[in-house]
C-alpha cells in the first residue's frame, strides 16, 4: 500500500487540536490573527475559517528568524510538534486552548498591506472604512459568525418547510414593472430598444400565478429588489424573504404552517432564550390603540388605553384637551408604574422628548395615597376632579406609587406620540423583558385608506388581499369600515412579514379597485397576467413571506442588518467594494439605445 502524502497547506484546520493530537507533526495554514513577543519567544494565534491556535517560536527554532518578520494578517504555513501548554497557560474560552504547536518551519503564503482596520479586537470603525474593505471586515470574529449563522438558518427554514410538504420553486429574476410599493430597479433591454425589465420587488405574481397553475404549496428563498431608502432594519437595494404560497387556505391554515417554522427556528438559534410558543392574534385596530403601533413589541408590558371621554366631561376643566377632543382629537393615556418615586427630571425629559416629536408636550398625572385615598397629583391634576381621576387611574391600571401620561391629538398623531411614550417609559423604567422572543400576529388590517392628498380613498395594504365579506361587503360596506384578510407577523417590535389570504375572483378584484379608483384597463395594464389568469379558474390561496435578513439580525442580537448581511450597501445604495452604481461606457449605452439627461450640477 502506498503510504499518503501530507496535504501540501494543513494537516488539520486551526480549531482541530485537541490533547491526544500531543506528539504529532502538524501542518496549519491560516491567518496571523495576533503576534506577541514575550522575552524573544514569539506567540502566533493562527486563526482560519474553523477556529484559533497558539503557535510558539522560540530562538531555538529554525523558523525563528523569519517569524520575526510575520505581521498581523499574513497568511502562513506553520509546520511543527503539537504540544501540551505549559500548565498555567490554557485557554478554556477555545476548544483548541490546552494544545499549541511549536513551530519548525514556515512559508509566507499571502503578505498583506498594512490594514487599514484591525480584525484583532472589537473597536468600532466608519461604516465607509468597514464596507470598502469588507473582505477584512468579514474577517473579525462576530460578523464572521453572524453570516454562519444567517446560512444555518436558512437552511434550518428550508429543511422545515420542506417536512411540511412544501416544494421549492425559482421564479424569474428579468420581469416587469409592477406597482408594490416602491420604486423598481429597471435593467434596459438591447434585443428590444427603448423597453425595460424590472428586477422583482417580490414574488408576488408568480408566486399566486404558481397556484393558479395547480401547484400547491411553493416556498423560496426569494431575492427581492427595491429602489428605496434604508434603514436599520433595511438593506437599501436587496434583500432576502422566506416566500411562502399555499392553495385552498384560509388565513387560519397560513398560521398553522408559519408559526412551527418560526417558532422552531427561534427556538433553535435563539440560545436558549424564549420563544412564545402560540403567537396571539391582535387586531390592527387594538394594536394602534394599545401599543400606538401596529408592530407592537410585547416584552414592554404597559398598554395605552382611551381617556377621551373621562376629558371630554364638563367637570373637568383642563382647556388643552378640551378644545382638542372639541376638534375630533382623542386622549391616550400611557402608564408609568413606579414613576411617582422618580425625581422631577425624570418627568422634564419625557417632556422635552415630546416637543423633540413635534408635540406640545406630555400632560400627566403621579397617583399616591392620602389618608387610603387614591389622590392625583401634579400640574394638570388640579384641573380634574378626583373622581374622573380615579376613573382613569382604573382605565389605565395604575395604583398609588404609579404615574399616567397623556397624550393628545388627532387619532393618528397621538397614536404615534403615544406608542413612543410606551417605548421610552418601559426602557426608562427598565420594565421590559429581556433575552426573550415575543411574537405576535397583527389581523384584520383595513382594506382601504383616505387619502388626504389625493383626498380620495386609496388602498391602505395590499391590493390583493380578500376583503372580509367578499363582494357582499364592497357592493354594500362604507369602504373605510371593510377589513381585509391581511396580516402581519411581528418579533420584539420588528415586522418580519406582511401576509394575505388572496382576492383571486376577477369581480371581487375589479370592485375592489373600482372602489380605489382604478378601472379593469389598470387591471389589464399593471397586472394583466394575473387578472387574465384569474378568468380560467383559480383556487382561493394565500401566504406570507417573513424576511430572513430580520429574522437573522434579531438571532444575532444586532440592531442593523450591515451586521448580517456579506457584502451590503452604504445608507446611499452605494457598493463601496465594488464600485457599484457605476457610469457605463459609451458603447454600452450605444448597444442599449440609451442617451443619458442627468441633473445639472449646482454651481
Amino acid at each position: 500500500m502506498t503510504e499518503s502524502k501530507p496535504h501540501i497547506y494543513r494537516s488539520h484546520t486551526c480549531g482541530a487540536l485537541r490533547e491526544a493530537d500531543a506528539g504529532q507533526i502538524v501542518r496549519l495554514s491560516g491567518w496571523c490573527h495576533r503576534i506577541r513577543d514575550l522575552g524573544g519567544v514569539l506567540f502566533i494565534d493562527l486563526r482560519d475559517h474553523y477556529g484559533l491556535t497558539q503557535c510558539v517560536v522560540d530562538p531555538e527554532s529554525p523558523a525563528f528568524t523569519e517569524a520575526s518578520s510575520l505581521r498581523s494578517e499574513w497568511v502562513v504555513m506553520l509546520e511543527g510538534k503539537a504540544r501540551i501548554r505549559p500548565t498555567g497557560t490554557e485557554n478554556n474560552d477555545i476548544p483548541t486552548g490546552k494544545v499549541e504547536l511549536y513551530v519548525t518551519s514556515l512559508e509566507v503564503l499571502g503578505p498583506a498591506m498594512e490594514l487599514p482596520l484591525p480584525v484583532f479586537g472589537n473597536v468600532d470603525y466608519p461604516e465607509e472604512t468597514r464596507l470598502k474593505y469588507r473582505f477584512l471586515d468579514l474577517r473579525r470574529e462576530r460578523l464572521h459568525k453572524n453570516i454562519m449563522l444567517r446560512g444555518q438558518v436558512i437552511d434550518d427554514l428550508r429543511a422545515r418547510m420542506k417536512a411540511q410538504g412544501f416544494f421549492e420553486f425559482q421564479t424569474p429574476i428579468l420581469t416587469a414593472s409592477s406597482p408594490e410599493g416602491a420604486r423598481d430597479y429597471l435593467v434596459p433591454s438591447r434585443v428590444h430598444p427603448g423597453k425595460f425589465y424590472a428586477l422583482p420587488q417580490a414574488p408576488q405574481q408568480f408566486k399566486q400565478l404558481i397556484m393558479v397553475a395547480g401547484f400547491d404549496r411553493y416556498f423560496q428563498i426569494a431575492p427581492c429588489f427595491r429602489d428605496e431608502d434604508a434603514r436599520a432594519d433595511r438593506s437599501p437595494g436587496e434583500f432576502y424573504q422566506l416566500d411562502i404560497e399555499m392553495s385552498f387556505v384560509t388565513q387560519e391554515d397560513v398560521f398553522g404552517a408559519v408559526e412551527p417554522v418560526l417558532r422552531g427556528v427561534f427556538e433553535t438559534f435563539g440560545s436558549g432564550r424564549p420563544v412564545t410558543q402560540k403567537f396571539p392574534m391582535i387586531a390592527y385596530k387594538d394594536a394602534m390603540l394599545k401599543y400606538g403601533v401596529d408592530k407592537p413589541d410585547l416584552r414592554n408590558p404597559l398598554q395605552i388605553c382611551d381617556v377621551s371621554a373621562e376629558f371630554a366631561q364638563d367637570s373637568v376643566s383642563f382647556k388643552a384637551f378640551k378644545n382638542v377632543i372639541a376638534a375630533g382629537g382623542v386622549v391616550r393615556a400611557i402608564p408609568a408604574p413606579g414613576a411617582a418615586g422618580q425625581p422631577r427630571s425624570f418627568f422634564d425629559k419625557l417632556n422635552d422628548w415630546a416637543r423633540s416629536e413635534g408635540a406640545p408636550g406630555l400632560g400627566y398625572v403621579i397617583f399616591e395615597d392620602e389618608g387610603g385615598v387614591l389622590t392625583g397629583k401634579g400640574p394638570i391634576a388640579k384641573f380634574i376632579p378626583a373622581d374622573v381621576q380615579a376613573a382613569i387611574a382604573s382605565k389605565a391600571g395604575v395604583k398609588a406609587g404609579d404615574a399616567v401620561f397623556f397624550a393628545c391629538d388627532q387619532p393618528a398623531k397621538a397614536a404615534r406620540l403615544a406608542g413612543g411614550a410606551r417605548i421610552k417609559i418601559g426602557n426608562d423604567l427598565d420594565l421590559c423583558e429581556k433575552d426573550v422572543f415575543k411574537l405576535c400576529w397583527i389581523v384584520d388590517f383595513p382594506m382601504y385608506e383616505y387619502n388626504e392628498e389625493d383626498k380620495k380613498i386609496d388602498f391602505s395594504h395590499n391590493p390583493f388581499s380578500m376583503p372580509q365579506g367578499g363582494l357582499e361587503a364592497l357592493e354594500t360596506k362604507d369602504p373605510l369600515d371593510i377589513l381585509a384578510y391581511q396580516y402581519d407577523i411581528v418579533c420584539n417590535g420588528v415586522e418580519l412579514s406582511s401576509g394575505a389570504i388572496r382576492n383571486h375572483r376577477p369581480d371581487v378584484m375589479r370592485k375592489a379597485f373600482a372602489i380605489a379608483g382604478y378601472g379593469e384597463e389598470v387591471l389589464e395594464e399593471k397586472f394583466g397576467g394575473m387578472y387574465r389568469a384569474f378568468q380560467y379558474g383559480a383556487p382561493p390561496h394565500g401566504g406570507i413571506a417573513p424576511g430572513v435578513d430580520r429574522i437573522v439580525m434579531l438571532l444575532a442580537g444586532e440592531e442593523n442588518l450591515r451586521e448580517i448581511v456579506l457584502f451590503p450597501m452604504n445608507q446611499r445604495a452605494e457598493d463601496l467594494l465594488m464600485g457599484a452604481p457605476a457610469e457605463a461606457t459609451p458603447k454600452q449605452l450605444r448597444e442599449l439605445h440609451i442617451r443619458l439627461n442627468p441633473p445639472i450640477k449646482a454651481v
